[in-house]
């Protein structure tokens, strides 16, 4: 199982499981981020930070130390 932050620019992957806990599980939840759902990655910053991605039809970015709370397959 792979991380959000390691997925390349242009793929699609599918949230296996988001983790964390507390206000920061909870925002990365908010902003549609649920188990089972598809993210297409967009385009990642050349230093990596930030990473930008659209979730449920709409355009998100993601701090690299978020990317990593996320576990995708």
């Amino acid at each position: 199982m792979k991380t959000l932050k390691e997925v390349a620019n242009g793929q699609t992957v599918t949230v296996s499981k988001v983790c964390g806990e507390g206000a920061i599980k909870r925002r990365i939840m908010d902003m549609g981020i649920t188990k089972n759902v598809s993210v297409y990655v967009r385009k990642v910053a050349p230093l990596g930070d930030p990473i930008e991605v659209t979730v449920r039809g709409y355009e998100l970015s993601l701090r690299k130390s978020e990317a990593e709370m996320i576990m995708v397959n």
